[in-house]
């Protein structure tokens, strides 16, 4: 016998489970380690697409016209194995789109179509979206046939609209652009919940004092998209649920018309299933068994198809004609009295008093039979609440006002997280700029960019001005859903002038320099910005002994007040920048958390973190003139100084209060500099130190700035989907 068999008493050698199984991770032993896997989750080596694959130039190959009529065809080719309702398979894809877009949510831009993400866990798990996964399945013989020119985050969007054009809709547009993923997203908190649609007095609540929802979050309850359709954690209460809806569609980036809107038009097609009982589902797709094949929820011992599916728990249909695009919603919604009844499968649902048998929807699956229609509590706060029911009256009133409304706002729901209309493609793409794209008019590039920069080197402002100032332009920039940045300049409008992070005394002084220049040259202030923190960035790389030129590319514009959704931009005003080693106040988020959630936002790696706060530290770009990090004596010089003192073991650390520490000499006990967890974190955690002791060595100055060089210029171009 060997000696590892001896020693392991016999067990297999192989090691299960590998990495998957709970407590055999990193995190699992050390949980308030910082997972940088965030930064890196969707690397090269999990794309099997290639370095050289192109979405955007693959996508304008399809025909787009053929792709368009093979899906209305789909809608009514009703499979056995999951037969469509009515013979029209539109209510399932249209739940399916909405799903795929509705996690969404403005405060943080995560979430939403723009990724495939529906594909993975845990949203192909979510209970909100049981039986989705059947129209996935539906929709692979399209995705099989066109390939690689249609991405899943395209295709499950598409299938929605195309869904509402097949019943009678006239659809706003459709832009194609949205790139797949390749295994699950780790950066987007969800809440804390240790179990799905666990009660919001549960552990780990994501309500506080009178039901305040914990930001950025917008569902309700882990595991739903939006709120709960039985009511108030599955208690009906359509005034109690009004208010629920009225945070989670504003969280959504939706206002009250856009709100009744797309409730009203998402039920007017299609019906909830609850005909059987749900203790008969199998598990979900993640926890299924190998020869289900990623399907989940399957009913192995009862039919648990067709009619007698299973996956809200509520059942019917809202209106007459759940196939057709009509008015149906309103007039059932408006004209009839509701009462509390339960479903075949225990849930609570609003049905019609005393309906007509003609007013009936036909049966799924037999035409000679009728059921009654039903509406969810959240529907029932369409007629309650009246805000929400003077809406309703209107849009009875005028069907046609409530087609085109509706529209748009689905339009908005399907591409809120796309980013500016350059990221569309296709032949439907709307021409209207709207607010929400947050358009930018395009800039002047036909200029003598030295020019320029010789003007703004001899304008007297410091490098540190001008990076500090750049640097707050461009950090507002969110790859999560494309918003914000450089590019339009909006760091010289009113709102976020006055934005405390922006250090309003500094940046008005500099603003005023810059825009002069501008004005001399006739060139946007956007660009200028740009061009002054790559001049400041030069002339500190010079002061350290390498004469480099940073990359430029001009063409931005200058965004007017008319062209900025003032509130929505609220969110993006920073409330922390550990690259400017700054936080309004003590959060209960460690601040070199909120580091990796900033990082992770503008698209960063972990090296590119370090090199930039290595940089910003010696560039004296701290809020305020701290010197809290600023580990060199020569400010203002593109040095790899932070990184040496930092790893020098002739410097003692030691706390002076929860996010201050001293930095002393060891044998003098003699205070030398002063420092954050954001400055220490990259000593102290074993991969940032790594990175850290990288450069700082004494070979690898020269890589330090061009490493910085080529990091600020990506933060500076991130937002330039004009020149995609």
């Amino acid at each position: 016998m060997s000696e590892h068999m001896k020693s392991s008493g016999g067990k297999c050698p192989v090691m299960h489970g590998a990495s998957t199984e709970a407590g055999s991770t990193n995190m699992d032993w050390w949980p308030k380690a910082l997972d940088l896997d965030i930064l890196h989750q969707h690397d090269c080596k999990t794309n099997p697409m290639g370095e050289d694959f192109d979405y955007r130039e693959e996508v304008k190959k399809l025909d787009f016209d053929e792709l368009k009529n093979d899906l209305v065809q789909l809608m009514t080719d009703s499979q056995s194995w999951w037969p469509a309702d009515w013979g029209h398979y539109g209510g399932l894809m249209i739940r399916m789109s909405w799903h795929a877009a509705g996690t969404y949510r403005v405060a943080d831009g995560r979430g939403g179509a723009n990724t495939g993400n529906q594909r993975f866990a845990p949203l192909n798990s979510w209970p909100d979206n049981v039986n989705l996964d059947k129209a996935r399945r539906l929709l692979w013989p399209i995705k099989k046939k066109y390939g690689n020119k249609l991405s899943w985050a395209d295709l499950l969007a598409y299938a929605g609209t195309m869904a509402y054009e097949s019943m009678g809709l006239k659809t706003y547009g459709f832009g194609f652009g949205r790139e797949d993923i390749w295994h699950p997203e780790k950066d987007i908190y969800w809440g804390s919940e240790k179990e799905w649609l666990a009660p919001s007095g549960g552990e780990g609540s994501r309500y506080s004092g009178e039901r305040d929802l914990e930001n950025p979050l917008a569902a309700v309850m882990m595991g739903l998209i939006y709120v709960n359709p039985e009511g108030v954690d599955g208690q009906p209460d359509p005034l109690r649920t009004a208010k629920d809806i009225r945070v989670t569609f504003a969280r959504m980036a939706m206002d009250d018309e856009e709100t009744v809107a797309l409730t009203a038009g998402g039920h007017t097609v299609g019906k909830c299933h609850g005909n059987g009982d749900a203790g008969q589902l199998g598990p979900d797709p993640e926890g299924a068994e190998l020869e289900d094949q990623g399907m989940g929820w399957m009913n192995k011992t009862s039919r648990g198809i067709g009619a007698d599916t299973v996956s809200s728990g509520l059942e019917g249909a809202w209106t007459t004609h759940p196939t057709k695009w009509d008015n149906g919603y309103f007039e059932m919604l408006l004209n009839h009295e509701w009462e509390l009844k339960k479903s075949p499968a225990g849930a609570w649902q609003w049905e019609p008093i005393d309906l007509k048998e003609e007013d009936k929807p036909v049966a799924v699956e037999d035409p000679s039979k009728r059921h009654s229609t039903m509406m969810t509590d959240a529907d029932m706060a369409m007629k309650v609440d009246p805000e929400y029911r003077k809406i309703s009256e209107r849009f009875y009133n005028d069907p046609d006002y409530f087609s085109e409304v509706f529209a748009r706002a689905w339009f908005k729901l399907t591409h809120r997280d796309m980013g500016p209309k350059a990221c569309y493609i296709g032949p439907d793409v709307p021409a209207e700029d709207l607010i929400w794209q947050d358009p930018v008019p395009a800039g002047h590039s036909d200029y003598d960019v030295a020019a320029v920069k010789k003007a703004i080197a001899a304008s007297g402002l410091e490098i540190s001005e001008m990076v500090a100032t750049a640097w707050d332009s461009a950090r507002t920039f969110r790859a999560s859903d494309r918003r914000g940045g450089a590019n339009g300049a909006r760091i010289r409008l009113a709102q976020q002038r006055a934005w405390p992070a922006n250090e309003p005394e500094r940046l008005n002084k500099v603003l005023d320099v810059l825009e002069s220049i501008a004005a001399e040259f006739s060139i946007s202030v956007a660009d200028t910005i740009v061009l002054a923190g790559n001049v400041a960035v030069e002339q500190a790389a010079k002061a350290a002994g390498y004469d480099i030129e940073v990359p430029f590319s001009p063409g931005r514009g200058d965004a007017s007040e008319q062209q900025t959704d003032a509130e929505s931009f609220n969110y993006l005003e920073p409330l922390h920048d550990g690259y400017r080693n700054w936080q309004m106040k003590d959060f209960s988020v460690r601040p070199e958390e909120m580091l990796l959630d900033r990082t992770q936002l503008m698209g960063l790696t972990a090296a590119e973190m370090t090199v930039l706060i290595g940089g910003m530290r010696v560039l004296g770009t701290n809020f305020g003139g701290s010197a809290h990090g600023v580990f060199t004596d020569r400010v203002g010089v593109l040095s790899n100084d932070f990184f040496v003192n930092l790893t020098d073991m002739a410097y003692v650390w030691k706390p002076t209060g929860c996010n201050s520490y001293d930095v002393r000499d060891r044998q003098t006990d003699e205070l030398v500099w002063t420092a954050t967890r954001v400055d220490l974190v990259f000593g102290s955690n074993s991969i940032l130190r790594a990175y850290a002791e990288l450069y700082a060595q004494d070979d690898c100055e020269g890589k330090f700035v061009c490493d910085f060089v080529s990091a600020w210029s990506k933060v500076m171009d991130a937002d330039r989907f004009d020149l995609l």
